[in-house]
């Protein structure tokens, strides 16, 4: 089995558990963008985007290049794919339960 750092995976999982931040990383997805940008489709003030964007950055999802007085933010996937790989060591639970499961309401039916 791969090892992860148990504190990295805790910050991507953390930065992962609030809806905002995954918003976020959504629209990430699409490239970079300003904090303004980040902040416009949120009901929420700029120095709670900001907070969020932190969150990220110390989680390693984001990386921030200032030009001017205006940061850019864009995403860093990487401990993505290893949180995706852990959770991926559990495919085969999943399959195997999700079979037996499907087995039982066959038989039941």
């Amino acid at each position: 089995m791969v090892e992860y750092s148990i504190s990295e995976l805790d910050a991507t999982f953390g930065a992962l558990s609030d809806p905002t931040r995954r918003a976020l990383l959504a629209t990430l997805v699409l490239g970079e963008a300003t904090v303004g940008e980040l902040a416009r489709p949120h009901e929420i003030s700029l120095a709670a985007i900001s907070k969020h964007i932190q969150i990220l950055e110390r989680a390693g999802l984001v990386r921030r290049r200032r030009i001017g007085r205006t940061h850019h933010i864009s995403l860093e996937a990487s401990p993505l794919l290893d949180a995706f790989g852990w959770l991926g060591a559990y495919q085969d639970f999943w399959d195997e339960s999700l079979d037996s499961l499907a087995g039982l309401l066959e038989r039941r039916s």
